[in-house]
């Protein structure tokens, strides 16, 4: 399993939320940049970005993601956030993203996502993000009232690149991890799992590699250091 750093951009900031709460922000790093260096000189590989102002429909940060993925060749990026046209996969991945992230747009509209996976194969990543049990859209703010297990079920059979599965209930609050919700993911879908929201130790970790998890998402444990960015690079990178 592969520890990949969060990269969350609001207002051309790096930062990260609490909760999924925009109203909750404790880490601001003014460049982006600076964020990418500083796990780079650890030994990261692969980074996880989001536009956080996309995905609620207040704004973009292209300019940020362009400079990230820029920054040196044979890295690997996941890049989400108000992904919601075809238009804006192709622009993201000709940007030199490895995979796209979709997320409100593919849990809305089954036809979209299947024509975007079968013309992108391998390299369309599904986001659901998890409320207790339900998924959640539309950067957190508005209930599907799917259960989990319901969405994996139609993701089954597309061509995807993976699962983002993010316990919103987790986001931020350095508490562990849902590992009974990753655990029945990795089980129920044959699709690489990147797991998110709550990662706190390398316990965390090495628990969500054992249920099957292909990645995890790390964020407010690395910004905080609540966990050893050397210690996770070494066994996760």
């Amino acid at each position: 399993m592969i520890a990949i750093p969060a990269i969350d951009l609001r207002e051309g900031a790096c930062v990260q939320l609490v909760g999924g709460s925009y109203a909750d922000e404790r880490v601001r790093v003014k460049e982006p940049l600076d964020a990418l260096k500083r796990w780079r000189a650890y030994g990261f590989k692969t980074f996880h970005v989001v536009d956080l102002d996309a995905a609620l429909g207040k704004g973009s940060n292209e300019g940020s993601i362009g400079r990230l993925l820029g920054h040196e060749p044979d890295l690997r990026f996941s890049v989400g956030g108000g992904v919601r046209s075809t238009a804006k996969v192709e622009a993201v991945l000709a940007l030199g993203a490895s995979s796209v992230v979709v997320g409100t747009k593919a849990i809305e509209d089954a036809a979209w996502l299947r024509e975007v996976a079968e013309r992108f194969p391998g390299r369309v990543v599904v986001a659901a993000d998890v409320k207790g049990r339900e998924v959640v859209t539309r950067g957190w703010t508005a209930g599907s009232a799917l259960d989990i297990a319901r969405v994996l079920e139609t993701l089954e059979p597309l061509p995807l690149g993976g699962l983002l599965v993010t316990a919103v209930h987790k986001e931020g609050q350095m508490d562990g991890v849902d590992l009974p919700l990753m655990e029945e993911v990795a089980r129920s879908s044959r699709h690489p799992l990147y797991a998110s929201g709550g990662v706190t130790t390398v316990e965390d970790l090495r628990a969500l590699g054992g249920v099957g998890a292909f990645g995890a998402v790390i964020g407010m444990a690395l910004y905080t250091g609540k966990l050893d960015a050397a210690e996770v690079a070494r066994e996760f990178a």
